[in-house]
């Protein structure tokens, strides 16, 4: 069978070697990568959370939130990623978070995880995330950081990138 350029034998693709399954991930960091480096007495210690609000005290306030990345043959993969935001912006969020404001939610920040295969080439980068869903987080849309636009606009090859994916 071919899926869009792809052979498939049985549910192991051709190209790669990967299970099938295995071609449209969901990725989620635990943490930002600034604040992995706490011991988990200490994070707890300085730290204010939901499960996708956080405020380290010295390290800073993030948002999670969706990063879709286009993989060649119809394929995704979609890292949950924290957003560093102001900690205004945090607030105003976790006021609006449940509430039907939710969907108008826009937020602009800063990436807080290395994301596989870029990593540090995107740490730190500059970027938008609105609601497409209510009932999902928002997602990273835009960025003028040159790697991290290039992330979301290409189509990437999903050798590569699930190669690199755990």
């Amino acid at each position: 069978m071919s899926l869009e350029g792809h052979s498939i034998v049985g549910d192991v693709c051709a190209e790669c070697g990967e299970p099938r399954d295995r071609h449209d991930r969901h990725v989620r960091f635990r943490l930002p990568d600034p604040v992995l480096g706490l011991d988990e007495a200490e994070r707890e210690a300085l730290t204010w959370s939901t499960d996708n609000m956080m405020q380290v005290q010295g390290y800073g306030a993030f948002i999670r939130c969706l990063l879709p990345v286009s993989l060649t043959g119809g394929y995704s993969v979609t890292f949950g990623v924290w957003l560093g935001v102001h900690p205004d912006v945090l607030h105003k969020a976790y006021a609006i978070w449940w509430e039907p404001e939710y969907a108008t939610l826009k937020l602009s920040g800063v990436l807080a995880n290395a994301i596989p295969p870029w990593g540090d080439q995107v740490m730190a980068a500059p970027a938008e995330a609105v609601v497409r869903d209510r009932e999902q987080l928002p997602y990273i849309m835009r960025s003028h950081h040159a790697v991290l636009s290039d992330v979301l606009r290409r189509e990437w090859s999903h050798a590569d990138v699930l190669s690199r994916v755990p």
